[in-house]
């Protein structure tokens, strides 16, 4: 599995409750593109339009060698998620509920070649969480430090 693109500030941003992989509507050039590293995620979420799921400001940068040259505006453009419909059906349950949204984590290639996305069922994180979270992971930090000398052999 060779990760295309990742959105780290999602993680200190969201709380995630579930996560689910989901398949991506793409053009050749668009994947040729993410596999030289042209992609980003910050930012970008998913929301439900009709009867499917779709990707919003998702940024895939224009391929250079494309057939058809691409302007930066169609580089953000909305890209369709493929998922089976029991899928859609629960994750519009899961966000019907108050504050709740579906966010992509991290986009990558798995074994078979094709673009993945691991999208997370997430709430935002208020601020006094997010200053608590660091500080556990500074007292973690701390005494693994502490320790590092003390059981050597």
């Amino acid at each position: 599995m060779k990760i295309l693109a990742q959105n780290k500030k999602a993680l200190f941003d969201y709380e995630v409750f579930e996560r689910i992989e989901v398949g991506i509507a793409l053009t050749g050039d668009e994947v040729k593109s993410l596999r030289k590293g042209g992609g980003n995620l910050i930012g970008s979420f998913a929301v439900p339009r009709g009867r499917a799921i779709w990707l919003l400001n998702a940024y895939i940068a224009p391929y250079s060698h494309a057939y058809q040259k691409v302007n930066e505006q169609e580089a953000r453009k909305s890209r369709q998620l493929l998922l089976h419909r029991r899928e859609i059906n629960k994750l519009l349950g899961d966000i019907s509920q108050k504050g709740y949204t579906l966010v992509p984590l991290k986009m990558y290639l798995n074994e078979r070649g094709y673009v993945k996305i691991d999208l997370g069922v997430c709430r935002h994180k208020k601020a006094h969480k997010k200053k608590e979270e660091l500080r556990e992971r500074d007292i973690q930090r701390e005494t693994r430090r502490e320790l590092r000398g003390k059981y050597d052999y």
